[in-house]
């Protein structure tokens, strides 16, 4: 159970994303930090049960720094304003579908999986895969209990026919996507909730035969 203080610093962090903010209030981070692991911790425990590639991962292999990289980008804080893990075999450095737990106050919070901006082979592999095994892949989407978590598929898509399809093709809006992705919105009163963790593996066992799916491409 995630404690509201973790989300109050975060808030905080937001309002004051510079480094002197952050060394005053450290103890708040490390307290935070620890946490969101606790956190991570449990559900990796909970996602076990189902998924046993992750039986071995322990909340440091998923969790990511704070800290950001700000060396090409226009944004120079110096800190993210959210928590974010990956949970996958592997742990977060995994290009393999997996579950991301996205922390960020008012309502910014989401759980996610599938293919974030695969690489150009896996990329030709989902959408060939997805060609030969449509109703498969379709039957994934359409479930009850997948559309009760993952209403549609997200994504960014290209506005142009992928090479080597047909703008006819029955799955063309689905062909287009470069990325393959089921996000779910979380309120912070979800998070905050003494059954955040179950509400939250339930979603991910929902979540995964899309992933099984998308993994044949890595292999």
């Amino acid at each position: 159970m995630l404690q509201k203080s973790t989300l109050q610093f975060l808030k905080q962090l937001s309002k004051n994303n510079n480094r002197e903010w952050f060394a005053a209030n450290k103890h708040l981070y490390e307290a935070a930090k620890t946490d969101f692991e606790n956190f991570v911790g449990e559900l990796i425990k909970a996602l076990s049960k189902f998924d046993k590639t992750l039986s071995e991962l322990k909340a440091k292999d998923c969790t990511f720094r704070i800290y950001r990289d700000v060396r090409f980008s226009k944004n120079k804080d110096p800190y993210k304003n959210n928590f974010g893990a990956y949970i996958a075999g592997g742990g977060k450095k995994s290009m393999k579908p997996g579950y991301y737990i996205h922390l960020q106050p008012n309502g910014h919070s989401f759980l996610a999986g599938g293919a974030y901006m695969p690489p150009s082979p896996v990329l030709s592999a989902i959408r060939q895969e997805i060609d030969y095994n449509l109703k498969e892949f379709k039957g994934i989407l359409s479930n009850k209990l997948f559309k009760k978590y993952f209403p549609k598929l997200e994504g960014d898509t290209v506005k142009t026919t992928p090479k080597g399809y047909d703008k006819e093709h029955l799955a063309i809006d689905i062909l287009r996507h470069k990325d393959f992705l089921a996000v779910h919105a979380l309120k912070d009163e979800q998070l905050l909730a003494v059954n955040a963790v179950t509400s939250l593996a339930k979603g991910c066992a929902a979540m995964k035969p899309f992933n099984d799916f998308l993994t044949r491409c890595y292999e």
